[in-house]
């Protein structure tokens, strides 16, 4: 099977910056993605608090430009899904559905995904009028009311994106008050367009072969309610991709990988980055300092190794 210093599985930002930080060191290194690289990041409109760009920057076209940059260090990219790793004298067989791979060390960064409601409804309606993703699916709810389910960055992000082309956005929160930056929250509550509903969960999506509303029910009072809506946009948190990692190194109880402040996961040779691993914040800026440092310590990690 084809021998690499370092094998990188995911390749999002902080997977992509890993792989910029080894081919630089002139590390033999392979990303291994299952999908086109860029992860959830290329559903982003517009990224504006990533230093250095005033005016903002898109999520494609920023992974478009560390594509190119990773591939001028020489990073090796290649398409498949990783299945399995077993370790034999320190080295890493990896294998994949489109081939096996050995390395002397592993960086994980697999990323996450949308968490679901787990309600009547959502699994029957998905892509029926339920989305996780404003981005894409925004303009197909042009002039009708929408709700968001969530109340963090995320969730009001959806909402100010939404506002843009529908005539009512509902943004359902569980709480009695938001959890987004202040900066966020002061945006969604100067927009018209937005309503929020305080204090209630959804406890069922309605509709037949559309979304038609939601369910509602208060927390505090238990009062169910129907909201009308054509669209509902779920932003309720993530789940993190670490299968392959279980098993093979400490995960904490939601499934994040746990590092020490270099990356290092609890198995000599592996290394955690981006939004897989558990950290406080997942934004762009942390995946891409996660990968550097990932790459660094994976690095000397295979230096000692060769000595």
């Amino acid at each position: 099977m084809p021998d690499y210093d370092i094998v990188i599985i995911g390749g999002g930002p902080a997977g992509l910056t890993a792989g910029i930080y080894a081919s630089r060191a002139r590390l033999k290194t392979l990303l291994l993605e299952k999908m086109a690289p860029g992860g959830q990041i290329l559903t982003s409109p517009l990224l504006e608090n990533y230093p250095g760009f005033s005016e903002g920057v898109t999520g494609f076209g920023v992974i478009e430009e560390m594509v190119k940059q990773a591939g001028r260090f020489g990073l090796e990219i290649k398409t498949g899904e990783a299945l399995k790793i077993e370790e034999n004298g320190g080295r890493k067989a990896i294998s994949s559905d489109t081939g096996e791979y050995s390395a002397s060390a592993v960086i994980f960064a697999m990323g996450a995904s949308y968490s679901k409601l787990a309600v009547p409804g959502e699994e029957k309606l998905s892509g029926r009028g339920v989305s996780y993703c404003a981005t894409c699916d925004g303009p197909l709810y042009k002039n009708k009311e929408v709700a968001v389910v969530g109340g963090g960055d995320t969730a009001i992000e959806e909402a100010l994106h939404l506002a843009k082309f529908c005539s009512k956005v509902y943004v359902i929160h569980r709480r009695d008050e938001l959890r987004a930056t202040k900066i966020l929250q002061e945006r969604a509550f100067a927009e018209k367009k937005i309503t929020v509903v305080w204090d209630a969960v959804v406890t069922e999506i309605l509709g037949t072969s559309k979304v038609e509303g939601v369910m509602t029910k208060g927390v505090k009072t238990f009062e169910q309610k129907i909201v009308p809506v054509s669209g509902v946009f779920l932003a309720v948190g993530f789940t993190p991709h670490t299968g392959i990692a279980k098993g093979l190194v400490a995960t904490d109880d939601k499934g994040y990988i746990i590092t020490d402040e270099d990356m290092a996961a609890s198995r000599a040779g592996f290394f955690a980055a981006g939004d897989c691993r558990r950290k406080l914040l997942r934004q762009f800026v942390t995946a891409c300092g996660d990968g550097a440092t990932a790459a660094f310590a994976a690095q000397k990690y295979v230096e000692n190794r060769k000595s």
